[in-house]
């Protein structure tokens, strides 16, 4: 049996050191962990190539290959992202809220490391880096356990990272890597207690559920994106087109990609035939409610589980509404609350769209895939919360602090 006490030992220990260090010594180690991504480049695509091999081999479909594909110019994207983070603000040791009470004590609401941070993810080797770069930033220990197919990758980049940060005066064990991807060793993950203080699981629908029903320890729900565009009776068409195609065709993959389209039946007959034309350039597989089959008559009638589908790939359900009113019900009975937008010239819509969808980001013309820790700012990302408890939306430096009351007295006693 895989021995996850000793690594959840080992992260408890280094988190402990972690908390006390200084933000000098944690940039440090992140320009480390940036330099060593781009001075062993070959050896990171080596590992990518044994991984893409073995999951080209088990017939895994094409966008989830993209996922896990490293590129030279990925490397080098994911070692600035590191960087970018050694920039940004320390969030330890900020004060939220000091005040002072009528007996004098004076009390500091203060930003602290939570500890461990695991995390289950799947074929997405760049977050091995980014989870592990924003923990470290923020004093935490993480243990990491990635998908099976992108074990090699993975190994290859946690030992890479350790080296960096042992060599920078911080304990190896700051990253931790589960090397055992077996479904038994990532349930008894979920039940570290004692060790783990948040588990984050980020992937597919069925991953968060998994975990989110059988962990003990506190988890943080993530990810799963059914994303909806509403394309409004007073919305620019050819905007709505651009933005569509964005959100669909740049990156199916990904949690932030469009899922669904929403068209206010005054447009349809015009806007329908024009996006068809756009998404037939990606070979984008077209699924309608009927009013829709009957405007585009060759592509495939939808059914109930296709509003309700993250599909990650190039796939798009499209119904037609007749109002705003049932464009918002539409994405309150099947978005998952990750990012849904709205395409229009119309003020008021626009803000009673914002102020009515219950979701992470809302978008007024803009692509969804803008959900993301770098494009807002953020840096890298460790996840994008779609719960409502601690941090919703992209997940920075500061959703990974908890908090601690600092009191000072000269001596008061309570009566």
């Amino acid at each position: 049996m895989y021995d996850l006490v000793s690594l959840g030992k080992a992260a408890r220990q280094a988190s402990m050191k972690l908390r006390t260090s200084d933000t000098n010594t944690r940039n440090t180690a992140l320009c480390a962990i940036a330099a060593s991504l781009r001075e062993n480049m070959p050896e990171i695509l080596e590992a990518n190539r044994l991984d893409l091999a073995t999951a080209k081999a088990a017939g895994i479909r094409s966008v989830m290959i993209d996922r896990l594909t490293l590129t030279a110019e990925r490397i080098r994207g994911i070692a600035d992202a590191a960087e970018e983070v050694s920039r940004l603000a320390d969030p330890i040791g900020v004060i939220d809220r000091g005040t002072t009470r009528p007996n004098g004590l004076q009390i500091l609401k203060t930003r602290v490391p939570i500890g461990v941070v695991a995390m289950i993810f799947e074929a997405r080797p760049n977050v091995t880096v980014d989870a592990a770069v924003l923990c470290l930033k923020s004093g935490n220990a993480c243990i990491l356990r990635g998908g099976k197919e992108a074990f090699a990758t993975n190994r290859a980049l946690a030992r890479l990272m350790r080296e960096a940060v042992e060599k920078s005066g911080l304990p190896a064990d700051s990253i931790g890597l589960v090397e055992d991807t077996s479904h038994e060793t990532a349930e008894r993950l979920m039940k570290l207690n004692g060790y783990i203080d948040v588990l984050i699981p980020r992937g597919s629908a069925r991953l968060i559920r998994s975990v989110v029903e059988n962990a003990t320890v506190p988890v943080i729900e993530t990810g799963a994106g059914n994303c909806h565009m509403y394309v409004d009776r007073a919305a620019n068409l050819g905007m709505a087109v651009e933005i569509v195609d964005n959100g669909k065709t740049q990156r199916p993959s990904v949690c932030n990609a469009l899922e669904t389209v929403l068209v206010h039946r005054d447009v349809a007959t015009e806007f329908l035939p024009m996006m068809k034309a756009r998404l037939d350039l990606h070979n984008v597989e077209l699924r309608g409610c009927e009013r829709t089959c009957q405007i585009l008559r060759s592509i495939r009638r939808a059914c109930e589980e296709d509003w309700a589908t993250e599909y990650n790939d190039f796939i798009l359900a499209v119904k037609i509404v007749d109002s705003l009113d049932e464009a918002i019900a539409h994405i309150a009975a099947y978005s998952t609350g990750h990012s849904d937008g709205i395409v229009t010239n119309d003020l008021a819509a626009s803000r009673r769209f914002t102020a009515e969808v219950d979701s992470a980001a809302v978008y007024v013309n803009a692509s969804t895939r803008f959900t993301d820790g770098g494009e807002f700012g953020l840096g890298a990302e460790i996840g994008i919360s779609t719960q409502k408890l601690h941090a919703r939306g992209p997940m920075g430096l500061s959703d990974l602090t908890s908090i601690k009351y600092i009191v000072t007295g000269d001596g008061q006693i309570r009566s």
